[in-house]
């Protein structure tokens, strides 16, 4: 009897697992689509020596959102700020 119910709690168990991985896969290909696709994206903008703050920017990903923000920063003097993506906004 107790042979049973250790065989039955591993495969629940096994089960419980295998839905986790596949929730997660879910979401990181969601994020990953989303870091490639166009439109508005929001970044967490680490300052060194002033105040955090967050900002969007549109790109053509986000790589491309994020060097342009950069670049923002730079003209205004502030290049000790650093975007760093959150996610795309969807509107």
């Amino acid at each position: 009897m107790t042979r049973w119910r250790v065989l039955g709690a591993m495969a629940g168990g096994l089960i419980f697992a295998a839905a986790g991985v596949a929730a997660a896969g879910s979401f990181s290909s969601s994020a990953h689509s989303d870091f490639f696709s166009p439109g508005t994206h929001q970044f967490y903008v680490w300052c060194a020596g002033s105040s955090d703050f967050t900002a969007t920017k549109s790109g053509r990903n986000a790589e491309d959102a994020q060097l342009r923000l950069y670049d923002s920063f730079k003209a205004v003097g502030r290049s000790g700020c650093w975007p760093l993506w959150q996610g795309r906004i969807h509107s």
